[in-house]
């Protein structure tokens, strides 16, 4: 057997009624087709299948950021020198968009590592893979430059779901997303679900997520703040996306096998394709969609090698990014009270979960 996790990382402080509520709104359009897809992310990496085309598609519009967050890589010298930091060209995320819709791909998601809203173009990219009968379009983003304005103009062409990272409350928010406003941050959350309201949608259905060690002290506070304003409220717990943690007290899940390589592929602003979505500094590239078919990158030879490292639990020493990935850590279980509810979420052994570390 492996250890083959599906969706670690990130924990919701949802009641079941409405975590079953956001998975039906966000399958509304065909829920058939949703849960097939749910089915088929979950049994594709423990049975270790092939399909023809990626599930889905990480596309990022910007690996650039209006914020300098303490805790993320983006800041980092490593960074800096190893990603060519853009605007994605519109004619190759149309190309790229051509070959999903023509593969059967059911998702796309128009973010990565930047701020997918500083994109020009990203209502018409929004509206062309929809156009192209792309089942699900999703983005992240840190709310700073999408407005009322560009949410219904998003939603007007078909946005179906989107995470918004709102880390801690307060001065504790705008201390790590300066210089976002936290009142206004609330605001917006409010306006965003008046106007779907207003207009009848029940999409783009809305998570707000944030890093635990930001809302640790009151997590109950957290979510009585945004449940009520969207549709899902998240956390997860700091990530060592700084790589300050010691190599030699790191442990892993010695059975641990990736489940992202048989999920989904990653292509960066400038087209490099990266082994999976935490290969932050592609350090693993795998193709270049500017001269390479989705199709031909997805069962290429440095996919195949990722694959047969990670079947026989070695991805993690022989592949670069896997060494420092979250997924094949050993966890340890963490208590959290939100009102009158016992949750638990899993920290990383020996991760610190002080902000900037």
């Amino acid at each position: 057997m492996s250890y083959t996790p599906i969706n670690k990382g990130q924990f919701s402080l949802e009641t079941p009624e409405r975590e079953a509520e956001f998975d039906r709104r966000r399958g509304s359009d065909d829920l058939a087709a949703y849960a097939e897809n749910r089915r088929l992310w979950t049994e594709l990496p423990r049975t270790k299948t092939v399909t023809d085309y990626p599930q889905h598609v990480d596309i990022e519009l910007a690996s650039l950021c209006n914020l300098r967050c303490p805790m993320c890589y983006t800041i980092t010298e490593e960074f800096k020198q190893r990603v060519n930091a853009k605007l994605m060209d519109y004619d190759l995320f149309t190309r790229i968009v051509d070959q999903c819709a023509e593969g059967g791909v059911y998702s796309i998601r128009l973010s990565l590592r930047g701020e997918s809203f500083l994109h020009k173009r990203i209502v018409d990219c929004i509206r062309y893979a929809k156009q192209k009968g792309i089942k699900e379009v999703s983005s992240l983003t840190n709310g700073l430059r999408l407005d009322e304005e560009m949410f219904t103009e998003a939603m007007e062409a078909g946005l179906d779901w989107i995470s918004i990272s709102i880390d801690g409350m307060g001065e504790t928010y705008e201390a790590i997303r300066k210089p976002a406003k936290f009142d206004r941050v609330v605001e917006k959350l409010k306006n965003f679900k008046k106007i779907k309201e207003d207009n009848g949608r029940l999409k783009p259905v809305i998570k707000v997520q944030s890093i635990y060690p930001a809302i640790a002290e009151n997590p109950a506070a957290f979510y009585d703040t945004f449940a009520p304003i969207c549709d899902f409220v998240a956390t997860n717990p700091l990530i060592d996306y700084l790589r300050n943690d010691d190599k030699n007290k790191i442990f892993y899940h010695e059975d641990f096998s990736c489940p992202q390589i048989y999920q989904r592929m990653t292509i960066a602003a400038d087209g490099q394709v990266m082994l999976c979505a935490n290969d932050e500094n592609n350090e693993y590239v795998i193709g270049d969609a500017n001269t390479q078919s989705i199709h031909e990158i997805w069962h290429g030879e440095k996919m195949r090698f990722a694959r047969e490292s990670h079947a026989c639990h070695r991805g993690y020493a022989e592949v670069e990014p896997c060494k420092h990935c979250y997924l094949p850590r050993r966890t340890e279980p963490c208590d959290v009270t939100v009102g009158e509810r016992q949750l638990t979420i899993e920290n990383y052994l020996n991760r610190s979960q002080e902000i900037g570390t």
